[in-house]
């Protein structure tokens, strides 16, 4: 699936804010990687990745679209400076047990 960016460049997200029909599926409180999906917008609807890790349609009123900055939406989706770094000590660990 091809994922469309935002004039910034990056991922767009929408935080929860009602889950009460869907609480298995859905956190209040918490962000959420939307989709684009131009028919579920025009039915009033945000196509979002849930708890379950598949992407599945929802009332838009459930969520409020954030902007997040460069640097927070690159953490948000695991590429910021912290990864890199647990990454490069993992390579040294690697390098110093073999």
């Amino acid at each position: 699936m091809i994922k469309r960016r935002n004039r910034a460049g990056s991922t767009r997200f929408a935080l929860c804010i009602d889950s009460e029909e869907y609480p298995a599926s859905l956190e209040r409180r918490k962000l959420y990687e939307v989709l684009p999906d131009a028919d579920a917008q025009e039915h009033g609807q945000l196509r979002v990745i849930d708890e379950s890790g598949d992407d599945y349609l929802y009332p838009r009123e459930y969520f409020q679209l954030v902007e997040l900055s460069p640097a927070l939406n690159r953490l948000v989706r695991g590429q910021g400076r912290r990864r890199s770094k647990v990454s490069r000590l993992a390579r040294t660990a690697k390098i110093l047990a073999g």
